[in-house]
């Protein structure tokens, strides 16, 4: 089985950023198939565009644009690529890093398919700090990786004890088509609509209109980044109203436009 050692990964390197005990790639993947393989040390795959099929000995992913895993070092798996342009990005920590901030591995063993938009928005903002690669960008990376993984052990505790109804309230979520009304989600799962406001952030961590936020503008945010389509197909594929409100909730979770963000990039 191959063993690829630090900064290595199947494809054409766009960028590829080395900061103190972490290594960021921008991989194109050209690999037909990539046969099983682990990596040498622990690492976040972030989707951007296209699609891609993986699989590890204990389950599959047929992830799409925004999909986030995590594999920890020992984490055996293969990839499928079907023939469309896909890109991913790589965020590599050696042992160094988990040690400095006394981060233990062994809360995270095999692959984690990380669904929170509130984590996936950490991502983003590695993902921007990356591509602006000041003097700051080490600091900003840093800190917002300790916060990942402060959220990855937090959500593993929550998920023994979320309720049936918070599961299923999840999964409906993340449908693009459901009516968010607070009504029609509380029925949907079969609870009352005012015990569902009081509980919703005890399980997921935020209010349930910044959770629904979160998940249209990480959407977008992926869309942005493949430099694909018009912001006014963004917002009609991401469910706003028009630019004017998406423009609005996007400068309230980054402190800025996107045309302003992404130009730095």
């Amino acid at each position: 089985m191959n063993l690829l050692k630090t900064g290595e990964f199947f494809g054409t390197h766009y960028q590829k950023a080395a900061f103190e005990n972490i290594i960021i790639t921008d991989t194109e993947y050209t690999h037909r198939k990539v046969d099983w393989h682990y990596h040498e040390n622990p690492y976040f795959t972030y989707l951007l565009q296209g699609k891609l099929f993986e699989s590890n000995k204990k389950e599959s992913y047929y992830l799409a644009p925004g999909s986030l895993l995590f594999h920890n070092w020992q984490d055996a798996h293969y990839n499928i690529k079907p023939p469309e342009y896909t890109r991913g990005f790589h965020i590599e920590l050696n042992e160094n890093w988990f040690l400095n901030y006394d981060i233990q591995l062994t809360d995270f063993e095999g692959s984690i398919n990380i669904k929170s938009p509130l984590t996936k928005n950490l991502m983003n903002k590695v993902y921007v700090e990356s591509k602006i690669k000041d003097q700051y960008s080490n600091l900003g990376i840093e800190t917002l990786l300790i916060e990942v993984f402060s959220n990855l052990k937090a959500d593993q505790k929550i998920s023994v004890k979320k309720p049936d109804w918070a599961n299923k309230l999840h999964e409906l979520l993340l449908e693009e088509q459901m009516d968010y009304s607070l009504n029609n989600l509380s029925s949907a799962v079969g609870i009352h609509p005012i015990h569902l406001s009081r509980a919703f952030h005890r399980y997921f961590g935020t209010s349930l209109g910044d959770y629904i936020r979160l998940l249209k503008v990480n959407k977008a945010f992926n869309l942005i980044a493949s430099n694909k389509i018009s912001m006014t197909d963004i917002c009609y594929q991401c469910g706003f109203y028009d630019q004017s409100h998406f423009i609005s909730s996007f400068k309230r979770i980054y402190n800025t436009t996107p045309t302003k963000l992404f130009k730095k990039m």
